[in-house]
């Protein structure tokens, strides 16, 4: 209750800025959205992913994984602007468990709201997990509108897999004629490495997404309110027995107010519950909280 009465005065007290954040890998491989931050931020919160061995029918994900995986992690994200460019180092680290995404998944998702059986849970994997992440992207102009445009390079490494990626895309481009409007495009590239956590992993990932935002942007970039809904298709993180990579498509949504970022991601485009399934995270702007204290 106390938490949801300080996120409330947030929102009504904040200035007119949406929270941007990047969440840690890997919830890119997950469905989250991925894109570079336009803005000077500090971020933390908590962000969770859980990957799933069977679905409903009993049927195994066609993958090296044989177990259930749910990732915990208090997640820590710092952006700077220098310029056109920008710098992110993400963290998150926390204890790997069944829960809480098993209840979530099962009797909240399935059994309350879709009326359908639970997900069959064999073996779960019950360590502790860490991911750390560094990137450096360049902003311009496109269209006359500055820090629209992007590219950048970035590696993501941890007790899960290794990985280094390329991108380039559009954040927030204006709609002709639509003022309310905004749209995202990114392409990525990366390059992957086994960990201790994911033992085989794809050797080389492709990722598209794209994105629809609708908010107040009438004080410009970013808005005090915005709501964003994306799709992404992905190469595919994880390999199957014949050390193929398994392809990927997902759906996001995220809604953002002054100092708050909250979204959740699934394979619900897929239409299944097995493999990346699902994940969320909610994130605080450590620099919107000192703000409102000065």
């Amino acid at each position: 209750m106390r938490l949801g009465l300080w996120l409330c005065l947030f929102i009504l007290l904040g200035r007119p800025a949406v929270s941007p954040a990047e969440t840690p890998a890997p919830s890119v491989h997950w469905g989250a959205l991925a894109y570079p931050d336009q803005q000077r931020t500090l971020s933390t919160g908590f962000t969770m992913n859980r990957f799933t061995q069977f679905n409903v029918k009993g049927e195994a994900y066609p993958s090296t994984i044989d177990e259930t995986i749910g990732l915990n992690f208090a997640t820590l994200s710092w952006t700077e602007r220098i310029g056109k460019w920008g710098t992110n180092l993400t963290v998150g680290a926390g204890p790997t468990s069944d829960q809480p995404s098993r209840f979530l998944q099962n009797d909240f998702a399935h059994r309350k709201i879709l009326h359908q059986e639970p997900i069959p849970v064999g073996q779960t994997r019950e360590t502790t997990d860490a991911m750390v992440g560094g990137s450096v992207t360049y902003w311009g102009e496109w269209l006359n509108v500055p820090d629209v445009g992007f590219v950048g390079l970035g590696i993501d490494s941890g007790t899960l897999y290794h990985e280094a990626y390329a991108r380039i895309g559009l954040r927030r481009a204006p709609v002709p004629f639509v003022p309310f409007m905004r749209v995202s495009a990114m392409g990525r590239y990366g390059q992957l490495a086994p960990g201790s956590g994911f033992q085989q992993v794809a050797g080389q990932s492709y990722l598209g997404q794209v994105s629809l935002s609708i908010g107040d942007y009438r004080s410009g970039s970013p808005p005090r309110w915005e709501l964003e809904v994306g799709a992404s298709i992905d190469s595919g993180l994880f390999v199957d027995r014949r050390g193929n990579s398994i392809e990927q498509t997902y759906g996001t949504i995220a809604l953002r107010g002054p100092g708050i970022h909250i979204e959740l991601w699934d394979d619900v485009i897929a239409d299944k519950d097995q493999g990346p399934t699902f994940g969320t995270t909610i994130l605080i702007d450590l620099f919107h909280v000192i703000e409102l204290f000065r």
